[in-house]
């Protein structure tokens, strides 16, 4: 399980460094049209998956299902494209929205996942 938290947690810290690039850029630019963009990566990227890590290591030895594969693949597209559809849409290309929402219902799943790995490991 150590191996899955590593991932998340080296994971959030990529995407803060990013997340904090575009915001200092920004910051810089005195253009914070990117605002949206920023705050998904920050929050989908550093906030939630640092979250995932935290709780992947407190799980110990439990090994590594195909649900929490699935979960981390699902997070990093879901993520992924999100940031780069919001980007582009607000960088004036409308025609990529249709990728916000795919990417929207892939995060969206991938916290259902969460969700459910959550309750299978944890008592109520």
């Amino acid at each position: 399980m150590t191996t899955l938290s590593g991932h998340f947690l080296r994971a959030a810290v990529i995407y803060a460094v990013l997340g904090m690039a575009m915001g200092i850029h920004m910051a810089s630019s005195h253009d914070h049209s990117q605002m949206p963009t920023h705050a998904h990566l920050i929050l989908l990227g550093w906030v939630s998956m640092a979250l995932y890590g935290v709780f992947y290591r407190g799980l110990g030895d439990v090994a590594v299902s195909k649900l929490m594969l699935a979960h981390k693949w699902l997070s990093h597209i879901g993520l992924i494209g999100m940031v780069v559809a919001l980007y582009a849409m607000f960088s004036g290309v409308a025609a990529i929205e249709p990728l916000a929402g795919i990417s929207s219902l892939v995060v969206l799943l991938a916290m259902i996942l969460f969700g459910v790995i959550v309750f299978k490991n944890t008592e109520g």
